[in-house]
């Protein structure tokens, strides 16, 4: 029988990963089981670290071993969870520090996705609330999570105390900060052009993820750190 998979109307989609190396497929099956372990009924993961560490794909891939094991799962990205890009004249959202202060819509994340998908929460999720590419409010888009369902969120600062008590397990992904700036600036080079997009990812995203790692330290608050330089050989450094 078909495990239930419930994924995001936002129409900003990364690649979906390559088949998996027998390694990394392993670290993701033990991730899993660790995860499903905690009980059968509804569990919010996030998966976090810098921005082009790979969360996406990892939540992806997650996701898919939790559905082998026969969990329900839910994926978002609070990427789809931002205030309005129209709104951006009422406030700072282009500097680092800007955007790590105003960007991200606490209210909506909390009561739209990860109460709602929460042990005691009632089940009716919405997957996304702005299109970061159109705009379009999805807010009436509601799907039923199972009682046994996992939310799998990729996010940068999914574990800032705005929601990180939200989250049953935690992961974050560790690379260099200079190879995620790198595998960013590659990645958004079309759309922005090379040096903008280089300019974007060291002035804006890393910035403030500086700003997040000094507040929050969120590598201290992972239930799991996973070592994803390499793509194909990942390692679990904690625990």
């Amino acid at each position: 029988m078909r495990v239930p998979s419930f994924e995001s109307v936002s129409t900003w989609h990364q690649p979906l990963p390559a088949t998996c190396s027998a390694q990394r497929q392993a670290l993701l099956d033990d991730v899993a089981t660790r995860i499903d372990a905690l009980g059968k009924h509804r569990l919010r993961v996030a998966v976090d670290g810098y921005t082009a560490s790979g969360k996406t794909s990892f939540g992806h891939e997650l996701a898919a071993a939790l559905r082998r094991s026969g969990r329900p799962t839910l994926r978002a990205s609070l990427d789809d969870f931002k205030n309005p890009w129209s709104e951006r004249h009422l406030y700072d959202r282009e500097s680092g520090e800007g955007y790590y202060r105003n960007a991200y819509d606490f209210d909506a994340t909390r009561r739209l996705l990860l109460e709602p998908a929460g042990p005691s929460g009632s089940g009716a999720v919405v997957l996304c609330s702005i299109d970061p590419l159109t705009q379009e409010n999805h807010q009436d888009v509601v799907v039923r999570a199972p009682d046994d369902a996992v939310l799998v969120v990729d996010s940068v600062f999914a574990l800032r105390p705005e929601y990180d008590d939200c989250w049953e397990f935690r992961i974050w992904l560790d690379v260099e900060p200079e190879l995620a700036l790198r595998r960013g600036a590659t990645r958004d080079t079309e759309r922005a052009g090379r040096a903008q997009a280089e300019a974007i990812h060291r002035e804006r995203y890393h910035a403030a993820e500086l700003i997040y790692l000094a507040e929050v330290d969120p590598v201290a608050r992972a239930d799991v750190v996973v070592d994803n330089r390499d793509f194909t050989r990942p390692r679990l450094l904690r625990p």
